[in-house]
């Protein structure tokens, strides 16, 4: 095993947090001198391969593999793109929803839901997987929302006739981008029939669902 390609191997899936010297030297069953010069030498590879956007940084023997400065701007609009990130779970299910009922008001998705789901309806806007469509003819005019264009072409869908029983997969947990939209074994969309589908009728608005925060 070349302990080199070892040490950028696991501090590739060791992320921002790093690994201490220490534990690389457990991890590769060597002496922790040896650890540290096979840093050493990954750094210093690093360093002056015009071919890497990555460096290495030992602060506090504690080793990270982090970008050059000279990418910093590039890693940083993608850092902060609504695309950086796989849609959440708390972010599927408000998509789910209004995929399902629209048109729909966010009064309607937080009955559903069972909690506040604005900072959700936030971020599909962002993504474009949603649109306003107009205001509900109601007191207080409410904002309604339904899926975009774009909707279909992030998911491989040709109609809402495409949709999986989106009831049913929010219900058991399953709800993510590869099972979101379920296909057959022929390797097309399941068939199902949403025509008239009243999700307040179902336990489905008892459910109690906990919103998470994509990084």
């Amino acid at each position: 095993m070349n302990a080199v390609a070892a040490i950028e191997s696991l501090l590739f899936v060791a992320g921002e947090d790093g690994i201490a010297v220490d534990e690389l030297a457990n991890l590769l069953e060597i002496r922790q001198e040896w650890a540290l010069y096979y840093v050493m030498v990954l750094r210093n590879r690093l360093q002056h391969d015009p071919q890497s956007g990555l460096r290495i940084t030992v602060i506090n023997e504690r080793v990270q593999l982090v970008t050059k400065a000279a990418y910093g701007e590039v890693v940083k609009n993608y850092a902060v793109s609504p695309f950086a990130t796989k849609l959440s779970q708390a972010a599927l299910e408000t998509l789910a929803i209004i995929a399902y009922q629209q048109p729909v008001t966010r009064m309607t998705i937080d009955d559903i839901r069972g909690v506040q789901s604005s900072n959700m309806i936030h971020k599909l806007l962002e993504r474009d997987l949603i649109m306003e469509t107009g205001r509900q003819d109601s007191p207080g005019r409410p904002i309604i929302y339904g899926v975009t264009s774009y909707f279909y072409q992030y998911f491989g869908l040709e109609s809402l006739e495409d949709l999986p029983d989106i009831h049913n997969l929010v219900l058991d947990g399953s709800v993510d981008e590869e099972t979101l939209f379920k296909i057959d074994d022929n390797g097309e969309p399941e068939q199902k029939d949403f025509n008239q589908t009243d999700l307040s009728q179902t336990d489905l608005s008892q459910t109690d669902f906990n919103e998470t925060t994509a990084e």
